[in-house]
C-alpha cells in the first residue's frame, strides 16, 4: 500500500507520546518541520543525528527534499518519532521508483528496506513512560521506610 500525497511519500513514526508524519520527494535535501528550519527546530546536535540516521544509512542524505509535521512528547521523542517517519517514507520510495526495486537475490545491490531493516530504523521503540502507583513518590520509587 503505498501512499503518495500530491507528489510526495509517507511515512509515520511514533515514540513515546509523539507522532510524526514525514512527506518525501526528490530533491536538493531542504528539510522543514513544523514548517521551521531543521536547524532552529532541533538546536542539539544529537537529535539531528538521530533524524538523519535512515539517509546516512542509504548513503543519500542531500537528495531528497522532506517536508515533516510532528505533535506531542518532548525533542527526544519527536526526534525518534521523526526518524521512524522517516524510515517508512524511504521504503515507501524505494518500492515504487527505485533502481534497486528488482529484487535481486544475492546481488550486490540492496533495497532500502533491507539496509533500514539491519540498523534496526523500522522498528517502532514501544517503550513508554510508566504510571504512576498509589502510595509511592513515582512509578517504582518508595517512600523512605522508617524503623523507629
Amino acid at each position: 500500500m503505498v501512499k503518495k500525497v500530491e507528489g510526495y511519500y509517507y511515512g509515520t513514526g511514533r515514540r513515546k507520546s509523539s507522532t510524526a508524519r514525514a512527506f518525501i520527494k526528490k530533491g536538493k535535501g531542504q528539510i522543514k518541520v513544523n514548517t521551521r528550519k531543521f536547524e532552529d527546530y532541533f538546536p542539539s546536535e544529537v537529535t539531528r543525528m538521530i533524524v538523519l540516521q535512515p539517509f546516512n544509512t542509504i548513503n543519500m542524505l542531500d537528495q531528497f527534499d522532506i517536508k515533516i509535521t510532528v505533535r506531542g512528547g518532548g525533542l527526544s521523542g519527536q526526534a525518534g518519532a521523526i526518524r521512524l517517519a522517516i524510515a517508512r517514507a524511504l521504503v515507501q520510495y524505494d518500492e515504487t521508483e527505485g533502481e534497486n526495486s528488482g529484487g535481486e537475490e544475492g546481488g550486490s545491490i540492496k533495497s532500502f528496506r533491507r539496509m533500514l531493516r539491519v540498523e534496526g530504523l523500522l522498528t517502532r521503540d514501544s517503550r513508554r513512560v510508566e504510571r504512576k502507583k498509589v502510595g509511592l513518590h513515582k512509578a517504582r520509587k518508595r517512600p523512605q521506610y522508617s524503623k523507629r
